[in-house]
């Protein structure tokens, strides 16, 4: 079965989501490892709740860039962590876990990579960029994680219009689901080894 890694900085719906695809055997798969950078993200309450073990990696407990990602290499390679995903990770990963799980590290992004992608564009600064851009069109990406920021190789992509009255929220309240929808399907390809 699939072992799963995620790596996560807030909320953590797109984990949620992922947890409770496995628990509804929807993907063959079970989310293994919780990483989170931010001691106080909710997400860690829920990785707690639904019994996924976590960890706390960040600056505060690894101020050498290197020595970070050498632990969070250590951690993902320990739990034997067969796919990893970025689910609203707001860092950069390291030259060893990029490495260490090349082509096996996932991300969503929302837009239509490469539009609105790149560093500084996360959450409701991409749905504003959208609007501001007067787009007809957005959607999210699910993508393999290289060296740049939502760069790597598109797997899934869906589109939806943007509305005349369409605000960041509601944009990002509409693509909520796909973005949950989409990480679903590329794992369920990861799982049956498709990818």
């Amino acid at each position: 079965m699939l072992r799963i890694g995620v790596l996560a900085s807030h909320q953590g719906t797109n984990f949620q989501a992922i947890v409770n695809a496995c628990e509804q055997n929807i993907v063959q798969a079970n989310v293994a490892l919780l990483i989170c950078n931010n001691s106080a993200a909710p997400v860690l309450a829920r990785a707690r709740k639904s019994g996924v073990p976590t960890v706390h990696l960040s600056s505060l407990t690894h101020p050498s860039a290197s020595a970070l990602d050498e632990s969070m290499n250590d951690h993902l390679i320990n739990e034997n962590i067969d796919l990893v995903v970025l689910a609203g990770y707001m860092k950069k990963l390291g030259s060893r876990v990029l490495e260490a799980h090349r082509d096996r590290i996932i991300n969503v992004h929302p837009s239509l990579l490469p539009r609105h992608g790149g560093p500084g564009f996360y959450g409701s600064r991409v749905h504003q960029a959208v609007i501001e851009s007067g787009d007809s069109e957005t959607g999210a990406t699910v993508h393999l994680v290289n060296n740049d920021y939502d760069m790597g190789k598109t797997l899934l992509q869906e589109k939806i219009s943007v509305n005349l009255d369409d605000t960041p929220d509601s944009l990002a309240a509409r693509l909520r689901p796909i973005e949950h929808k989409l990480l679903i399907e590329v794992i369920q390809q990861f799982s049956a080894g498709k990818k």
